[in-house]
């Protein structure tokens, strides 16, 4: 009859090994050993609860691989009778270090993951071995230890199930052989076989233990196998984490060179920017050199201007000091000139006037006719007083002239070109006509005449030298 999930009927005898859940060899027993391991897929926990719990730590990973060799069931039978209580009894292997959350679990064959389990036992631990500890000894780890499961929780139907050993971290370290609940039949007390039988069963025997043995080889070496690969996938691993830190450094260093990139490409814009600054600051360096040199050329020539200047200002102030002295020796004439003047008045005011009114008379015919106003009627004369320059200073006494003067058209002479004006003639024009020979300073409204200039320019430049 086979068994659900792969397994077929199992052989009864101590020390055998079940197969991973779901696979298995009808009629295999063997002795205490390691089986034949399969590759799996690391698993944890998904609970992890202490002894007073109602639920043992489990792992909702399916299992790929038998990892049971570290836990060997002992003396399992083919069936267990219903109602009545069962001990399950079983071995730790030196590689074993059990701990404080280990239980055991009766799982339906087939199961997929430990949370599967129909009933579970805690594992008790060694008396000589404490919790999250790796010391043992090989006395102890050799040593069997058993679990009494109750016959109330135990299952009621007539299906194949199996004894796991499951660590605190929820891996399967051990699974015995399939056996059933079920009632003892007469067929299961007595077997009567024929002697073609027998030897046909002995000869299967012989040829399971040869295959038993070459499985043990095949299991040694596929452990031997596990351990290196395992090694390797540790060596894997590491390599991979190097890997991805040489990923993670890669993508640093591709982000900084990134940086460096865009850095560098603004470096290389700003000295585009400073070398078009240089140029334009080379360019007006030109410029200013061009300006200095030009400057410079006009502060020579200024510099040369300015010696002239000073060589003029020097020849000037001899100039100067030379017609400061002539207008001194000017003005020191002018007085003498005044003195005499005064003299001559006096001399003449002495002398007889007839004689100066008899000539004025003379002359005043010959300015009637040079004169533009000849075809004016003639007005009375003038007195001698008007016509005469110093003034007649015998006018005071109230004599007259005679009475040829009385006749005579007053008349107005001019005292530069001695040009006579008739009487009506506008005292505006006479000041005009006197005014047009004389040059007067602007600065003291003193009169010059204009036949004499060289004396008003010298008066001009006294007053620009004050």
């Amino acid at each position: 009859m086979g068994a659900p999930g792969g397994f077929a009927a199992p052989g009864r005898g101590a020390g055998t090994r079940a197969p991973c859940a779901g696979t298995g060899s009808p009629g295999l027993e063997a002795e205490p050993g390691p089986v034949r391991p399969r590759r799996f897929q690391p698993f944890l926990p998904t609970s992890t609860m202490d002894k007073s719990s109602d639920e043992p730590p489990t792992s909702a990973v399916l299992l790929d691989n038998c990892h049971f060799s570290q836990v060997v069931f002992n003396n399992v039978e083919k069936f267990y009778v219903p109602g009545g209580d069962i001990t399950c009894q079983y071995t730790l292997t030196q590689n074993m270090v059990p701990r404080g959350k280990d239980w055991v679990g009766i799982f339906r064959v087939g199961w997929k993951t430990t949370r599967e389990y129909y009933t579970f036992m805690w594992a008790p631990l060694p008396s000589d071995t404490h919790s999250d500890t790796h010391s043992d000894t090989h006395s102890d780890a050799a040593a069997q230890h058993q679990i009494q499961f109750k016959a109330y929780y135990l299952p009621k139907d007539d299906e194949y199930y199996q004894f796991c050993y499951v660590d605190q971290d929820g891996v399967v370290r051990g699974a015995s052989v399939p056996f059933q609940f079920r009632a003892e039949t007469e067929d299961d007390i007595l077997v009567v076989t024929t002697q073609g039988e027998v030897e046909e069963l002995e000869l299967q025997n012989k040829n399971l233990h040869e295959e038993n043995k070459e499985l043990k080889a095949s299991c040694a070496n596929l452990q031997q196998q596990n351990i290196n690969l395992q090694e390797e996938l540790k060596k894997t691993q590491e390599l991979q984490n190097n890997v991805e830190s040489l990923r993670s450094n890669i993508e640093k260093l591709e982000l900084e060179l990134n940086s460096l990139r865009k850095e560098n490409k603004h470096l290389k814009e700003q000295d585009d920017c400073r070398g078009a600054e240089l140029h334009q600051l080379k360019e007006q360096i030109q410029n200013v050199s061009s300006d200095k040199d030009r400057l410079a050329s006009r502060l020579r020539a200024a510099l040369e201007h300015m010696d002239q200047l000073q060589s003029q200002v020097l020849n000037y102030e001899k100039e100067v000091e030379n017609l400061s002295r002539m207008n001194h020796d000017k003005t020191e004439q002018l007085q003498s000139l005044k003195e005499e003047n005064r003299r001559l008045r006096m001399s003449r005011t002495q002398e007889n006037p007839r004689d100066e009114n008899d000539a004025l008379l003379r002359h005043l015919p010959r300015a009637g006719e040079g004169s533009s106003f000849s075809g004016v009627p003639q007005a009375p004369g003038p007195t001698l007083e008007g016509v005469l320059l110093f003034g007649n200073p015998y006018c005071a006494a109230g004599a007259n002239l005679g009475a040829g003067a009385a006749d005579v058209a007053s008349l107005r002479q001019c005292p530069m070109c001695n040009e006579v004006f008739p009487e009506d003639t506008g005292t505006s024009q006479y000041e005009a006509h006197v005014q047009s020979h004389l040059l007067q300073c602007p600065h003291c409204s003193q009169s010059f005449d204009k036949s004499n200039k060289q004396v008003f320019d010298d008066h001009l430049l006294c007053h620009g030298l004050e």
